[in-house]
């Protein structure tokens, strides 16, 4: 059996849904009740690719409190794909994406010397107080070298499956991505 270690980082504003976000990929479970991540929290989660190869996704909740900020090539380094957050009622933690990616693309690369496939994920979409608009966020989007955005809810569990397939999968073979198959 040939297995396989994608390291996956999870960053955004603090209070923006990531914690929340991993415990329902990994465990499918929503709990309403988390204190903020200190520095990082992991998370793993096995998937089987075919018959003989395993994928370990290894995920990264990092603290999104400014303290922090100052670990971040350390949490970066050997990264495979990225999940930036914010939360669609909060206009602060959506501008703070530029940010936080701006700030990835600035510490960390794929051994290839590219930069880190990241999608950009609108949570909290469940809830009517919206601050933030899908036009702007698809120009901030393209203007900032994300693969794409999604909208999430942690709550409802729309788009999270969704979405680790995309950070796993972002694009045609003729990119040097470590593919997953859609099906996982």
């Amino acid at each position: 059996m040939t297995e396989h270690l994608l390291k996956i980082l999870v960053i955004g504003d603090q209070n923006v849904g990531k914690t929340t976000f991993v415990h329902r990929y990994v465990s499918g479970q929503f709990n309403r009740d988390y204190r903020s991540t200190v520095g990082v929290d992991f998370s793993m989660k096995a998937l089987q690719w075919s018959d003989t190869e395993t994928v370990r996704l290894h995920l990264w909740d990092i603290a999104g409190q400014e303290r922090f900020i100052s670990m971040a090539r350390i949490y970066y380094k050997g990264a495979s794909g990225c999940v930036v957050m914010f939360d669609v009622t909060n206009s602060s933690s959506f501008l703070s994406c530029r940010h936080w990616k701006q700030d990835l693309d600035s510490k960390a690369t794929l051994p290839s010397g590219g930069a880190i496939p990241c999608i950009l994920l609108a949570n909290k979409c469940d809830l009517a107080d919206r601050s933030v608009s899908a036009e702007s966020i698809s120009r901030f989007c393209k203007a900032n070298g994300f693969v794409t955005w999604m909208e999430t809810s942690v709550k409802d569990n729309k788009n999270i499956t969704e979405a680790m397939r995309f950070v796993n999968n972002p694009g045609p073979p003729s990119h040097n991505y470590f593919l997953l198959p859609t099906e996982l």
